[in-house]
């Protein structure tokens, strides 16, 4: 026999000493909920490229919030999903005051004021560029799409939000919502910069939820090069120095360096953003049978708080509530 004087499998040996030992673990109160509102009444619509999970109406969502609350998961981010009709070039439909996402926020504050409402600021839901940012001779131009951001960014504050969610990665976009969230007196309503959002191949069935897919071209411009890192760091540097309260990385399971990069840089929560496609790879995979799907769930997740998320928006976070509070 060997004489060791580490052997690691004596603190694997058995269910309890490896609980004991673990090191990362997963809380309900790890995750938001990311949801999806469209016009009308008494419609839940599941995403075909996204299984078990749903536009709803507004009336509908009202009813769904009672069950994710039940669950423990205490925040959500919402997106909104309009009709062609309602975009325009500069999205103006984001700033009519009865329009369909900010009556949202005002009704979802009103009738459950404890849960944390997030909110997404870009341009693409209702542009009909698709874009983040406005489109002038085919390019997407940044100071004049961010004073519509800051537009956009009070008038969420306005309707009841919590966390403004600025996902479009114009330069300069945090401080300046910053100081206009202060100077209308919302200087308790937070930002979590969608800080290193990289051009990622990974959204596409975000962008079926949200029919919002760019009309030309791609937004390479302004999201990031899948093969950068001293970039993120540039860019959380930058977002930190703005004012940013929360830095997120986009997406999450295969920015896991990036992650650890900013949770390494910064004293500021980090969130990880467990995006659609990563969700859709998980859930096709387990309905055809060719890998355990709440396992590689727990897996997927477990690695980005690992990686040194803070928070995690994930579709998955129904699915882990269920088994986190068996």
């Amino acid at each position: 026999m060997q004489i060791l004087n580490r052997r690691p499998r004596r603190n694997r040996a058995t269910g309890a000493i490896r609980a004991m030992v673990q090191e990362n673990t997963l809380s309900v109160n790890d995750f938001i909920f990311p949801m999806f509102v469209q016009e009308g009444t008494g419609a839940k619509v599941e995403i075909k490229s996204m299984p078990g999970i749903y536009r709803f109406t507004l009336d509908m969502l009202l009813e769904e919030l009672k069950e994710v609350q039940s669950l423990g998961i205490k925040s959500i981010c919402l997106f909104p999903n309009y009709p062609e009709s309602k975009k325009d070039k500069y999205g103006s439909e984001s700033l009519v005051s009865d329009t369909l996402y900010l009556k949202a926020l005002s009704q979802i504050k009103s009738k459950f004021p404890d849960l944390v409402i997030m909110t997404d600021v870009a341009l693409d839901p209702y542009s009909s560029d698709g874009h983040d940012g406005i489109v002038e001779n085919g390019k997407i131009v940044n100071d004049e799409t961010v004073e519509i951001l800051v537009k956009m960014s009070i008038a969420q504050a306005k309707a009841g939000a919590d966390i403004i969610g600025p996902s479009d990665m114009m330069d300069g976009r945090i401080g300046a919502i910053r100081k206009g969230l202060d100077a209308e007196g919302f200087t308790d309503v937070s930002i979590m910069a969608y800080t290193a959002k990289y051009a990622s191949a990974f959204y596409g069935p975000f962008r079926d939820a949200l029919e919002s897919a760019p009309k030309f071209g791609d937004k390479k411009t302004y999201q990031m090069n899948p093969a950068n890192i001293k970039e993120a760091i540039l860019e959380a540097e930058l977002d930190f120095a703005e004012g940013a309260d929360i830095m997120m990385v986009k997406p999450a399971f295969s920015y896991l360096d990036v992650i650890k990069a900013l949770k390494e840089n910064f004293n500021i929560p980090i969130s990880a953003y467990n995006v659609s496609g990563e969700y859709a790879m998980i859930k096709a995979a387990a309905q055809n049978g060719w890998i355990d799907g709440d396992k590689a769930m727990m897996e997927m997740l477990l690695s980005m708080k690992r990686a040194g998320a803070d928070i995690i928006l994930s579709y998955f976070a129904k699915e882990v509530a269920v088994l986190l509070n068996e």
